[in-house]
């Protein structure tokens, strides 16, 4: 698998999600967001974390007039998979590609830490290699992640099992750190090629850092 990771100016996290697939063999190339066209061979498109553009006006507001954003919305309608993690599941939002909105966390602070999810469905790459139910460890750092959708779209979500992951505590209840509306934590689009989260797997790969879930997350997209 070949991978792409978009940069932009305030990205924070495009080297550990590198690290994070060169650690599982896969080939990375970092992207500009100046670029205008993605490589013909890429399998993946990776949107990472941080801070696009300063996160001016909203988050992601500004990130979805990049050039580069263009060629990777043709990706996406045409199937091709997409990642956005935390910042880039904003942009995903931002550019209509996933449904919702992003709003700041209930307690308006910035969230750091080590938090578990619960997989609600694994009916599709990004989480095939987990059961429902199962339990894992991963950490957010994010001060607008506080997942917002209307009742006649979180109808849609839930018709179409889009909900993949939601927070909760180690029992599995929930345990919702930023006021996300039914906890969701990660979402994907009907055709199951385009995901968005807010917890970061790419920092998950390590056990001496804390956790390992990251691995099989990733992993889930090499065929």
């Amino acid at each position: 698998m070949k991978a792409a990771i978009i940069v932009y100016p305030g990205t924070n996290c495009e080297n550990d999600t590198k690290y994070a697939l060169e650690l599982l063999g896969q080939n990375v190339v970092m992207l500009w967001h100046k670029e205008e066209r993605l490589p013909k061979d890429i399998d993946l498109v990776v949107l990472p974390g941080g801070f696009s553009y300063g996160d001016y006006l909203r988050c992601a507001a500004i990130a979805k007039f990049a050039p580069i954003m263009k060629d990777v919305i043709n990706f996406a309608n045409s199937g091709g998979l997409v990642l956005g993690i935390c910042n880039g599941f904003q942009i995903l939002l931002e550019l209509k590609l996933l449904p919702g909105a992003m709003i700041k966390n209930k307690n308006v602070h910035f969230i750091s830490k080590y938090q578990r999810l619960k997989v609600v469905n694994n009916d599709n790459l990004f989480l095939r290699h987990f059961k429902v139910g199962d339990i894992l460890n991963v950490p957010i750092a994010h001060g607008e992640g506080n997942y917002f959708i209307d009742n006649s779209g979180l109808y849609e979500l839930k018709k179409n099992n889009q909900i993949l992951l939601t927070y909760c505590d180690e029992s599995g209840n929930e345990d919702n750190p930023n006021g996300s509306i039914e906890s969701i934590a990660g979402i994907c689009n009907k055709n199951r090629n385009i995901f968005g989260l807010m917890p970061h797997p790419e920092r998950a790969v390590e056990k001496l850092l804390g956790s390992d879930d990251g691995v099989k997350i990733l992993q889930g997209f090499i065929k």
